[in-house]
């Protein structure tokens, strides 16, 4: 597969030339791999430090003359940018493990960025996988020796020279998140400066973009860190053409099986909301976990799916519908409030019984999210306001959330009964009804339940609309 060089004569002199050839020219480097047989192809399984991992590898998603990729899919700089944050994180807690013996006050500092940057049980960068296109086929190219203990191979030493890159097959976001956090490091290393708030991937929260000088050192050891001691796994394909490169990618990324979505909410403990979740609410009994992916009204011992709880926390702390961008910088001053929140929700009668969807209109999750639409706007919207905030939370258990409020169904009351019910002032606090959806679910008169629908961002800033109604809260649809 290789051709591999000789060991030289110890005794013999050769001529300096010959030895050039033998171990390359002065800008080939040397990469230490392990031979691996992979459903047959011979690969090599290396590992790099990332910075020189990103200095030698690129990424083929550039354009052919027709028009088709290469070999990748367009990079999403998002996903990028927050695989680049988790291996900042990643970084300081290799720097805090280090000098684990240090108790000084820089090791408080490691801690206070760790705390910025959010702490979690473990941290790890899967394995990248890469095609060396210059290698030939099956490695016929490489120039190699192998590496011996005591007569035992070990691995193989191979040289690579500016014309060999390794071309991400798998990996592109994480090579890129790789470069942006090499970028940053050097920026902060060279200015002293942070970069500003929206392209930082340290989310610092100071109007002074100077970094303290404790600060800097830390960022040394990250930047250190990257150059040495933290180092990426790559199995390297051998000379594969553009068709079998494409091939490869494809394997990669569509036969593995997603991981359903409550089981990866279930699993993960480094998300700041998750941890909120956990720690607060369903071990203080605020709420219940269904071992469920969908709840039966008719089994209903007043649980809630995971789906929904994160949901729910997710437009009350970040005014999101996911937690994705959830940061310890921005969740941990918000808490107070959320558990102030939850236990308000929990004295609404009914609340987490038994039956609890049939008793209560507030144990469905989208009546939920309205509730906490309105308390994140009070708490920490633009027009935020102590008051207000004060007089909703005050007020929601004295809100009829029975089914047979005829406030909920009021888009299937006529004119009549809208007045017959004092619902006439509503009006002006729901929007326009050619604007949008108004078909928020449905009043069964033989069961007595009102059911709401399922397109939720549609249907809770009107529910939402009519508790500011009951409540006098201001209208969201005037100045």
């Amino acid at each position: 597969m290789f051709n591999q060089t000789q060991k030289s004569d110890q005794a013999g002199a050769r001529p300096l030339s010959e030895l050039i050839q033998l171990g390359g020219n002065t800008t080939d480097m040397q990469l230490k791999a392990f031979i691996s047989n992979n459903l047959g192809e011979p690969t090599l399984l290396a590992k790099i430090p990332m910075y020189d991992f990103y200095r030698m590898s690129d990424v083929a998603n550039e354009r052919s003359e027709n028009g088709e990729p290469v070999a990748q899919r367009k990079l999403d700089i998002k996903h990028a940018t927050e695989l680049a944050r988790y291996i900042i994180k990643g970084l300081i807690a290799a720097t805090i493990e280090s000098h684990i013996e240090d108790d000084g006050p820089l090791m408080n500092t490691r801690k206070e960025l760790q705390e910025v940057m959010g702490k979690q049980p473990y941290l790890s960068l899967q394995p990248m996988v890469a095609n060396l296109r210059t290698a030939g086929r099956r490695g016929s190219n490489l120039r190699a020796n192998t590496i011996e203990l005591d007569n035992e191979i070990m691995g193989m030493r191979v040289w690579l020279g500016q014309r060999d890159i390794l071309w991400i097959v798998d990996g592109q976001h994480r090579r890129k998140a790789i470069q942006m956090v090499i970028e940053f490091l050097e920026e902060v290393r060279l200015e002293q400066k942070y970069p500003p708030k929206k392209q930082s991937l340290f989310t610092h929260n100071r109007n002074d973009r100077a970094v303290p000088h404790d600060e800097q050192e830390v960022w040394m050891e990250c930047y250190e860190l990257t150059r040495g001691e933290c180092t990426v796994n790559v199995e390297i394909h051998l000379g594969l053409d553009i068709i079998e490169e494409r091939q490869l990618f494809h394997d990669l990324n569509n036969l593995a099986k997603k991981v359903e979505k409550s089981l990866a909410l279930e699993f993960d403990s480094s998300n700041p909301v998750n941890a909120f979740i956990k720690d607060e609410l369903l071990e203080n009994g605020l709420l219940k976990l269904s071992s469920k992916e969908k709840v039966d009204w008719e089994n209903d011992d007043g649980s809630f799916t995971r789906k929904d709880i994160v949901a729910v926390n997710a437009h009350l702390i970040l005014n999101k519908s996911n937690i994705n961008s959830a940061t310890p910088a921005i969740v941990k001053p918000r808490l107070n409030i959320a558990k102030q929140f939850w236990e308000v929700i929990n004295q609404i009668p009914g609340f987490g019984e038994k039956d609890a969807k049939t008793k209560t209109l507030a144990a469905q999750p989208v009546t939920l999210k309205a509730i906490a639409k309105l308390t994140y706007d009070f708490a920490f919207g633009r027009q935020s306001d102590e008051q207000l905030l004060s007089k909703l939370l005050d007020g929601i258990t004295d809100i009829d959330f029975s089914h047979d409020n005829p406030m909920w169904r009021y888009y299937q009351l006529s004119s009549e009964q809208i007045e017959k019910y004092g619902l006439s002032g509503l009006t002006d606090y729901l929007p326009d009804n050619s604007t949008g959806n108004r078909d928020i679910g449905h009043y069964d008169l033989d069961s007595g339940w009102m059911r709401f629908g399922s397109k939720h961002n549609d249907i809770f800033p009107i529910i939402g609309d009519m508790i500011r109604w009951k409540l006098n809260l201001p209208s969201r649809h005037k100045a």
